[in-house]
């Protein structure tokens, strides 16, 4: 008897935990977050990103450009200034400074000679930081800093 009570009990408090668990993970909101950048670039933006970094097209249309990275882990889009199809909000222009876009790849030596062969301005050479990045910087065709970059441990001192 005292066997079957403990195996109840446990069994009840197991699917309580599960349930509560369960609960949970049912309550938390999925988010996913995309860069919007505002810009009259929407031709020059969407030929650097998909012949310079091998962006895809998700989506395009006269006002509109949404690009995914080649595994298809994150996306930016780019947005026509004064659109009338859109409010105030996301009607001003990128300035062409304040914002730049970190690329994080496994590999980020190949990338720089990749993009060197490309004929690519390189605005900071590749380079190894104290904090373990190493790192180099190109621009895209608004004025935005894409940081690409490999992350490794940093070094001892």
């Amino acid at each position: 008897m005292k066997q079957t009570t403990l195996f109840s009990i446990t069994v009840c408090l197991a699917a309580n935990l599960f349930l509560q668990t369960g609960l949970k993970t049912k309550n938390r909101q999925t988010m996913k977050m995309n860069a919007g950048v505002i810009t009259s670039k929407l031709a020059e933006t969407k030929d650097f990103y998909t012949k310079t970094l091998g962006f895809g097209v998700t989506f395009e249309n006269d006002f509109y450009l949404l690009l995914h990275t080649p595994n298809k882990e994150a996306e930016v889009s780019f947005l026509l200034p004064n659109h009338p199809s859109q409010q105030p909000l996301f009607q001003q222009p990128f300035q062409n400074q304040g914002m730049y876009l970190t690329i994080e790849v496994d590999d980020v030596d190949n990338i720089y000679q990749e993009l060197k062969r490309k004929g690519v301005e390189i605005k900071i050479d590749i380079r190894d930081e104290p904090w373990g990045d190493r790192h180099f910087a190109i621009q895209d065709p608004n004025g935005i800093g894409i940081d690409i970059v490999t992350y490794a441990e940093p070094e001892e001192k």
